[in-house]
């Protein structure tokens, strides 16, 4: 029986040429319908429940990332688009496929070919599609994050807001964090260093497991013994912070040495 599909793309020409080369797999594919946007996607998978969605990735109001993160019900997906190819190669491993346009009557035999083990497997096993689960963490990490501009710190009776480019490190003590300003003031943050590690900016770098440091505060490196660096901060105390030996790659990479 061939698999229930629906084919997503803002482009009528893209959708008609799709069309005109699955007809050469009429045994796989059952067109059951077409979407000119992810709003559009979004409704009709929910009404017709496709087996398989060809889905492009850049549509006006919802994006094919924006509809995936929307859906309850989740079909196979096979990306069909223009989308850079370096990025794509993440879509390989978690998705079914994905077709770079304008697609050849060849590669989309692959496709067919990657489509219908992983039905026998499915079957064979019992098993759901797995590719769902990974899809969708692939997609959260590429929602773009929100920028953070300062930390919120507890003060007396006041919380606030020190700007990003006031804070010259962050240091964890025991099971505490600090931040400390270029002004030479500290203070006790809700974060843990994972967290700010994943949050902060790509110019705050961690140089070990307690410290992270604001790289535009830095004004003097020099080398210490086994691999290590000290790192001379320009703030008000001239703080130095010992980098770690399994971050001292962080150092080399971040200044080039």
């Amino acid at each position: 029986m061939p698999f229930k599909t629906l084919l997503i793309d803002d482009e009528p020409l893209a959708r008609a040429r799709l069309r005109r080369l699955l007809t050469q797999f009429e045994a796989t594919f059952d067109i059951i319908g077409e979407a000119g946007n992810g709003v559009e996607g979004l409704t009709l998978i929910t009404e017709l429940k496709p087996d398989v969605i060809f889905l492009d990735i850049e549509m006006p109001l919802m994006t094919g990332f924006e509809m995936l993160a929307h859906l309850t019900y989740m079909p196979m997906v096979i990306f069909a688009t223009a989308y850079d190819q370096y990025a794509m190669k993440a879509f390989e491993e978690n998705s079914i496929d994905y077709l770079l346009k304008p697609i050849e009557v060849e590669r989309l035999a692959k496709t067919v070919e990657k489509l219908k083990k992983l039905a026998a497997s499915s079957v064979e096993n019992g098993a759901s599609n797995p590719f769902n689960h990974n899809l969708l963490q692939l997609i959260d990490q590429l929602k773009p994050k929100k920028e953070l501009h300062a930390i919120s710190v507890k003060y007396a009776d006041k919380i606030l807001l020190i700007p990003l480019e006031d804070i010259s490190y962050f240091e964890a003590e025991d099971k505490y964090v600090f931040l400390a300003t270029k002004e030479g003031q500290k203070y006790l943050t809700s974060y843990t260093i994972a967290v700010l590690e994943e949050k902060l900016p790509a110019h705050f770098t961690r140089v070990s497991r307690a410290a992270i440091l604001n790289e535009h505060h830095i004004k003097e490196i020099q080398k210490h013994f086994d691999g290590k660096y000290i790192l001379v901060l320009g703030d008000k105390k001239a703080t130095k912070i010992t980098s770690g030996q399994s971050f001292a790659e962080n150092v080399r990479r971040l200044f080039e040495l």
